[in-house]
């Protein structure tokens, strides 16, 4: 079988072990596993490698993007905005190839898809949200929601563990953080769920219903905003829009900014969550070990193992070389996380589930630098408290069937695992 060639026409060293047409994006991999044994074997023969695609199958009117696969190089790229972009293509690595260029350049109102100075800006007010005193502050009653959250589902004896369980913690918090009351949560989820669900037929949503959704969730947001900046309360809201002094979001910054958290806060946490539970149900000894000792590093091993963002992107601005491959001007790269968090020159034993890993300089919150995720704390607490109420009120949880997992470019999601709780 002939190699793949760059886009200059170089042929790919012998020895790349991917065959022809095999695309790290492809959402119908990601509805049956994470494509671990083709990472490997990109970082030890390719680890900057061209993943050719059918011309515009992503979105983007091109030909395929540079697969990034080690940690080191992931690193780099997320470090450098000046010489990758998150904005000239936005960070979605994967749209649909009937997608227009003005709906993915309306994509870059929202602080995933901005550069510096712009994000530079908007962070910098949203992260008033994030402090540490602030997470302190939902401590105490996501405690309580994580209890009440564990205690419904052991009433039904069995069920799903992602929709009775991992689903309602993470909009909770996100709900607590922006003052969403009580009634209006549900409204908040089935948004969120339609946004991400396009690329999964069994869902039935299509991208004109998961636009229409997150046009719900930004019209919902902005209403918010207006009625604070109106009339200020003390909640983090008013702090983001109506504190004129010390800089504050627009109304539509901020419905932007709430459609981001209901993806990077919601559905990656509850992600998390889920496939937390199938590691532990699948490795037995580590659950014994974590109802015994509830190790602080459990979480972010979690998360490790996860990896509820399997890659994104950005757009080279320059000419440029990376791990050996010569990157040109407005090329498309992949940042592969769940390779990244795979890479054994930087996790002893990568395959081995072990939530006392320490250090674990994982990047499932990212590869540092200005996109480093905003809510980490918060995801870091919602895991442990999750985890906690589960290990004191379910011990003997088992599973009952394998995980279903989303067709999804992106995503490393479960859309429903079936669990005995008693």
């Amino acid at each position: 079988m002939p190699c793949p060639a760059l886009p200059d026409g170089t042929p790919i060293p012998d020895g790349t072990p991917l065959p022809d047409g095999f695309d790290l994006t492809d959402p119908d991999v990601y509805h049956h596993r994470v494509p671990l044994p083709e990472f490997a074997a990109l970082r030890r023969t390719a680890p900057v490698w061209w993943n050719a695609q059918p011309h515009g199958i992503a979105g983007f009117g091109d030909d395929g993007y540079w697969a990034v696969t080690r940690h080191a190089d992931v690193k780099e790229v997320s470090t450098r905005p000046d010489l990758y972009s998150a904005s000239r293509n936005t960070s979605i690595i994967r749209f649909n190839e009937h997608i227009s260029r003005d709906q993915i350049d309306a994509q870059r109102l929202i602080m995933l898809n901005m550069d510096p100075p712009e994000h530079t800006r908007v962070r910098a007010i949203v992260q008033r949200g994030f402090t540490p005193r602030a997470i302190r502050s939902l401590e105490a009653a996501l405690r309580e929601r994580a209890a009440a959250i564990v205690a419904a589902a052991r009433e039904h004896g069995s069920g799903d563990f992602v929709t009775d369980i991992a689903c309602e913690l993470p909009l909770q918090a996100i709900a607590e953080l922006i003052g969403v009351p009580q009634e209006d949560r549900a409204r908040i989820f089935d948004w969120s769920n339609k946004m991400i669900a396009y690329d999964d037929p069994e869902l039935a949503i299509t991208e004109e219903v998961g636009a229409h959704s997150a046009g719900e969730l930004i019209s919902y947001a902005m209403n918010l905003a207006a009625a604070r900046k109106e009339c200020p309360a003390r909640d983090i809201v008013s702090r983001l829009v109506a504190a004129e002094d010390e800089g504050s979001l627009a109304s539509d910054e901020f419905g932007f900014f709430v459609l981001l958290l209901a993806v990077a806060g919601n559905e990656t946490t509850r992600n998390a969550i889920s496939h937390g539970m199938h590691a532990f149900l699948t490795h037995p000894g580590q659950w014994e070990l974590y109802k015994r000792e509830r190790p602080a590093t459990a979480a972010e091993e979690i998360v490790r193992w996860a990896t509820p963002v399997v890659s994104f992107q950005r757009t080279a601005t320059r000419d440029t070389e990376l791990g050996g491959a010569r990157i040109r001007a407005g090329q498309r790269v992949g940042l592969f996380y769940a390779s990244a968090n795979h890479d054994p020159e930087v996790f002893a034993a990568p395959e081995v589930f072990d939530i006392t890993r320490d250090p674990n300089p994982h990047l499932g919150f990212g590869g540092g630098g200005p996109h480093f995720c905003l809510g980490r704390s918060l995801a870091a607490l919602e895991i442990d408290l999750i985890f906690n109420a589960v290990a004191d009120t379910l011990p003997d949880i088992r599973l009952v069937g394998e995980p279903r997992r989303l067709r999804s470019a992106w995503l490393n999601g479960i859309k429903e695992m079936r669990v005995r709780y008693a």
